[in-house]
């Protein structure tokens, strides 16, 4: 017998050991990351799988790329004419100019903390790099590669004849062949394509265009998102939070807490309304929304029907985790237990079916049991081929009573998969090689007269460069077809007269660093979780025991260049 005494703390135990179960009963759904594509400006096209260098895989299939495309290790995204933003789920952002191809070699988690490498393979990005402890992000861009531990903001232009780093805030460490160096705020470092000899640090100079629009977007996604966690009770930063106040509002629907609906819709909206259709080879039938909110409700959290607050509204996960059984949210957490991180869903729906063989999806309830019947059934069925137009979208039971069928998943040929197949990314050659003729000269060779150039951000013929008029203008591509040098897209690349310095070339540079370096060895503990541009989200998560069982690595403290035969610990 066991003394009465004993049953509530037996009974705390078993709940205790329960919740703490929940992440790993996830762990499958979240095994694999998955990060946003938060933003697409023109021409952006993807792959999802290549064989060494993207731009001379002539086997790789390349798709258009839509807002809100999930993003897996692998992938490879790149503009054109375009440029992309991408959302990670620490509150990192990555940003892509013209002409610029990022291949996202490693995506991975590590005892709970997120490794991130990339590999820059031709273009200009900028990284606004917002960890957590313990967490590994690292862009590899020519002949170096750039490490960030803490949150930091850099810029790193990769051409044929050279690479460079530009430090915009706080610290990162780069590693050039068996040298590391140290960068703090405002100093750049550059070298030649294949030349360790010409490795220079300098300062930072003068925003440019495209600085200043990866400043105005760090800026608004910070401020939104800070501006909704309040709305959440989230321990953490969770990509297209910011989204949704910028695009909706929040109520308190009573008992429900606090709810989100978009701006500018009534009691008849229904989500699932404005998207796509896209065939994920990992996880199936993937939502693809129009809307640049469209992330976060369509993929985690869930989905509450109350009349009383206006139809349809968006649910949020509470802290991301609940009792097992109790069927009630986790307000408050046991001391040093952590919750676990959202689970992606590909959609927050579930699909059902009726004995017609008629399809249709339910948005999900935040309490949905899987395999169960849907507690939002009653509310209506939703068609999951319906247009954009809110009529016809519902589902109406062709007799009373009829019976509907939970699904676990859909067969690959349900729906017609809306990725567009577009053209392969063509490798451009950019220097700019301007003498009194205004000729283009591009050069590979390490022993050419090219050096970089900071006001312009890109390497030039330092033979020429005493006569050649100063020059602030954007990279853009003339159409494939043209076999001369590209004509001006937007006004900024007439200078004086001077043809643009971009040119289609087929022929590959130099071997390149595609291979990012190791990711360094680190012992788990407590992970305080960074805010960015100034903020901090707030909360913690524990990881355990490095499965590598090494040092923590985290950026030391700035330092001049050094030669240390490796990376520091």
């Amino acid at each position: 017998m066991i003394s009465r005494k004993l049953l509530p703390l037996l009974f705390l135990v078993l709940l205790l050991a329960l919740f703490l179960g929940v992440p790993s009963a996830s762990a499958d759904s979240s095994h694999a990351r998955i990060i946003r594509l938060s933003q697409v400006t023109g021409d952006v096209r993807f792959a999802t799988q290549t064989h060494g260098d993207p731009l001379a895989d002539s086997n790789a299939n390349w798709n258009t790329a839509q807002l809100n495309l999930p993003i897996r290790q692998g992938y490879v995204l790149a503009t054109d004419n375009g440029r992309a933003e991408v959302e990670f789920e620490n509150g990192t952002l990555a940003f892509l100019k013209e002409n610029t191809v990022l291949e996202f070699y490693d995506l991975s988690l590590r005892d709970g903390a997120l490794i991130t490498r990339l590999v820059l393979r031709q273009g200009s990005a900028s990284f606004h790099v917002n960890p957590v402890s313990g967490d590994y992000f690292s862009v590899t861009g020519g002949d170096f590669t750039v490490e960030a531990g803490n949150r930091a903001t850099f810029r790193i232009d990769n051409f044929d004849d050279g690479s460079t780093v530009e430090d915009i805030l706080g610290h990162v460490t780069v590693l050039h062949q068996d040298e590391t160096t140290l960068l703090e705020k405002g100093r750049s470092l550059s070298m030649k394509a294949g030349d360790q000899s010409s490795v220079t640090v300098g300062s930072v100079p003068g925003q440019d265009e495209f600085d200043r629009w990866v400043s105005g977007q760090v800026d608004t996604v910070s401020s939104a998102t800070r501006a909704t966690m309040q709305y959440t009770n989230s321990p953490y930063y969770a990509a297209g939070f910011g989204s949704l106040y910028s695009y909706g509002s929040w109520f308190n629907c009573g008992g429900y807490g606090f709810g989100w609906r978009p701006f500018g819709v009534g009691y008849g909206w229904s989500p699932f309304s404005d998207g796509q259709w896209i065939l994920d080879p990992a996880f199936g039938w993937t939502w693809d929304s129009f809307q640049p909110w469209g992330w976060a409700p369509y993929h985690y959290g869930g989905w509450l029907f109350d009349s009383g607050c206006g139809g349809w509204f968006y649910s949020p996960p509470l802290l991301y985790g609940f009792y097992p059984g109790a069927g009630v949210p986790i307000r408050r957490l046991p001391p040093r237990v952590h919750p676990p991180r959202p689970v992606y869903r590909p959609i927050t729906a579930v699909f059902v079916r009726d004995k017609n063989n008629t399809v249709g999806i339910v948005p999900m309830h935040p309490h949905d049991a899987k395999g169960k019947a849907p507690l939002n059934l009653e509310h209506g069925i939703l068609s999951p081929t319906g247009s954009s137009d809110l009529s016809g979208r519902r589902v109406v039971a062709s007799e009373p009573g009829q019976k509907w069928e939970t699904l676990k998943s859909l067969p690959k040929d349900a729906f017609s998969n809306a990725l567009k197949a577009a053209t392969p990314p063509v490798r451009v050659s950019r220097t700019v090689l301007e003498a009194n003729s205004g000729a283009r000269v591009v050069s590979t060779n390490k022993n050419s007269s090219i050096i970089y150039d900071p006001k312009e951000h890109r390497f030039v013929n330092s033979n020429s460069a005493a006569n050649s008029p100063s020059v602030r203008e954007k990279e853009s591509l003339a159409q494939r077809e043209r076999p001369a040098p590209p004509a001006d897209r937007d006004g900024r690349n007439n200078v004086a007269g001077v043809s643009p310095t971009t040119a289609r070339n087929t022929t590959a540079p130099p071997p390149r660093n595609i291979v990012p370096p190791p990711v360094p060895h680190y012992s788990g503990g407590e992970r305080s979780s960074v805010g960015g541009s100034g903020g901090n989200w707030g909360g913690s998560r524990s990881s355990g025991a490095s499965s590598a069982g090494g040092s923590t690595h985290s950026a030391p403290a700035p330092a001049p260049h050094v030669s240390s035969g490796g990376r520091p610990h």
